[in-house]
C-alpha cells in the first residue's frame, strides 16, 4: 500500500502553517508555535524543520522574534518535493527502481499499467502546492438553509417563476 509517512505528513502540515502565517503576518514562526498549533511533537518537528531548511524550503531567522520562514513562495513548493526531501524516492513497485531486479519482469502483465499509475501519482503530487493545500483547508462560507431556500424561491429559474411566465 502506498502510504504517506508521519514525517512527510507533519512536514506538509508545518509548511502549510508557515504559508498561512507568512500570508497573515509575514514574520518568522517558532518551532514551538508550529508544534502547539499543529499537534506535532516538538522534538520530531525540530528535526523535520532542520531537514526542511537544508532542503531549501525554510530559512532560519535569528533574534528575539526568530524562528523559521518559508524560503520560497508556497505556490512553488510541491507536495512531491517535500515528500521526496523527507522520505526519499516514492516507489509504488520495486520493478520501477533501477537497483532492483525482478525474476518475473519478463512475463509480468501489470508492469506497464502499474508504471502508468505510478507516474500519474507523481504528476498529481507534483501538481499540488503548499498554497493549494492552504486554500483547500480554508473554511467555505456558511450559508444558512433558510437563506438558500429564499434565494431559490426568488430565482428566475425557480418553478414558480417559470410557471408564472407561461401564463
Amino acid at each position: 500500500m502506498l502510504r504517506l509517512t508521519k514525517k512527510a505528513d507533519y512536514s506538509l502540515i508545518a509548511l502549510k502553517h508557515f504559508a498561512a502565517r507568512t500570508r497573515d503576518t509575514g514574520g518568522a514562526v517558532s518551532a514551538k508555535e508550529v508544534a502547539d498549533n499543529c499537534g506535532i511533537p516538538l522534538p520530531l518537528l525540530s528535526k523535520l524543520l532542520q531537514k526542511l531548511g537544508r532542503a531549501g524550503f525554510l530559512v532560519s531567522v535569528y533574534g528575539t522574534n526568530g524562528g523559521y520562514k518559508l524560503a520560497r513562495d508556497p505556490r512553488r513548493i510541491s507536495a512531491l518535493e517535500v515528500i521526496r526531501a523527507i522520505d526519499g524516492p516514492i516507489v509504488l513497485a520495486n520493478c520501477f527502481t533501477e537497483s532492483t531486479y525482478c525474476d518475473h519482469s519478463s512475463r509480468c502483465t501489470v508492469r506497464r499499467p502499474l508504471k502508468r499509475i505510478h507516474e500519474a501519482i507523481l504528476r498529481l503530487l507534483d501538481s499540488v502546492s503548499i498554497q493549494d493545500m492552504l486554500q483547500d483547508s480554508e473554511p467555505e462560507p456558511q450559508v444558512s438553509l433558510a437563506s438558500s431556500l429564499v434565494a431559490l424561491q426568488s430565482s428566475p429559474n425557480s418553478v414558480e417563476s417559470r410557471n408564472s411566465l407561461r401564463k
